[in-house]
């Protein structure tokens, strides 16, 4: 699928939010994105939201998103580069200082570039990791992602505050599981350095055939 980047100047105003909002939703529905909607327009109005507050409302600015190889990338574009977006701890009665704190909450990664005439406040998200082959992966698959959101709803050492996983989250999601396989095996007797030599040999075969 081929997902242009789109790139619109505006001019940032507490207005331009909503038109901004719905058309980061049409764009990534069409991207076949869907599942990235909620975290980008989170993200694209704290972002918008930052301009508007640290450099002031009116401030021509550029909303870029496009893709960053797995990761789809969103980007603001102002002209001030002195005022640069920070995390603040901001306490529960705080009516401000969150902005940043959310975006860093929602997005695996963000930062701020610098450049002689402007800054780029950027946040990026990751999409699924693709697969060898286009392979969908087939049932393996399917049930490791069962029982990844099933430890999301139950476990709250796991459990996403956005309600989507990111992938780092869902590496950790798996550990947790293969670790209390683990527990399992020995609460029963088995051994379980065994048992990971016979997951890994099965693994490594379904994984040969699969590129066949």
């Amino acid at each position: 699928m081929t997902r242009t980047p789109w790139i619109v100047d505006f001019t940032a105003r507490e207005k331009e939010v909503a038109t901004l909002r719905h058309n980061v939703r049409r764009h990534l529905e069409a991207w076949g994105l869907k599942e990235l909607v909620d975290e980008a327009q989170l993200c694209v109005s704290e972002l918008v939201a930052n301009v508007i507050t640290h450099v002031g409302t009116g401030t021509p600015t550029t909303l870029a998103v496009l893709m960053n190889g797995r990761f789809l990338r969103i980007e603001v574009h102002d002209p001030a580069s002195h005022a640069l977006p920070t995390l603040m701890a901001a306490g529960v009665e705080s009516e401000g200082g969150r902005g940043m704190a959310l975006v860093e909450a929602v997005t695996d990664r963000w930062g701020v570039q610098l450049l002689p005439d402007r800054k780029i406040t950027w946040c990026e998200l990751a999409t699924e990791p693709p697969l060898p082959n286009g392979r969908d992966g087939g049932p393996p698959l399917m049930r490791a992602e069962a029982m990844i959101e099933l430890y999301n709803t139950a476990d709250p050492q796991i459990r996403s505050r956005t309600g989507r996983l990111s992938i780092a989250e869902r590496e950790e999601a798996a550990i947790v599981i293969i670790t209390d396989l683990l527990h399992w095996l020995g609460a029963h007797g088995r051994d379980a350095d065994d048992a990971l030599d016979r997951a890994q040999m099965r693994y490594d075969s379904q994984t040969v055939e699969a590129r066949g």
